[in-house]
């Protein structure tokens, strides 16, 4: 992107456009628009309804697991501040997880019903009953 259409950018958000009347008047796709606006804090009041985001009331300087403080500046917001963090609170709150690909299977081994998540072909509901349905040898020669 050349300096003069940053600045026709910057111009432009300032008269009240949105991203997609950027881009065509400038030439470049609207995710440019809205990259370079988004890293150059370029934000109108109705940047919410314009990119159909909803402003929610939470606090999003703290960690949603543990509170603890973050910062992120200039890059995507954070919600969490490690993985460990995040890790826990998908798996407190794995009601609010949006699975699309859920698949109702039967163990091949022990008949147990279990949910398979993303994995249509999945047979077996843990890793013991794979190993034992898969090599039932090796279990007798263990026992002996």
């Amino acid at each position: 992107m050349t300096g003069e259409q940053k600045q026709r950018i910057h111009a432009l958000r300032q008269r009240g456009l949105d991203y997609g009347e950027i881009a065509e008047v400038i030439g470049v796709p609207k995710n440019t628009v809205k990259t370079y606006c988004w890293r150059n804090n370029l934000s109108m009041n109705n940047a919410s309804e314009e990119t159909g985001i909803k402003e929610n009331n939470e606090n999003t300087d703290i960690c949603k697991h543990c509170s603890k403080k973050l910062d992120s500046p200039k890059t995507k917001p954070r919600k969490f501040c490690s993985d460990s963090c995040r890790f826990a609170w998908w798996r407190q709150n794995r009601d609010q997880l949006k699975q699309k690909a859920v698949y109702p299977k039967v163990c091949a081994r022990c008949g147990t019903a279990f949910e398979s998540y993303g994995n249509a072909s999945r047979k077996y509901c843990c890793h013991a009953c794979y190993i034992a349905h898969r090599f039932p040898c090796e279990r007798t020669v263990a026992a002996t």
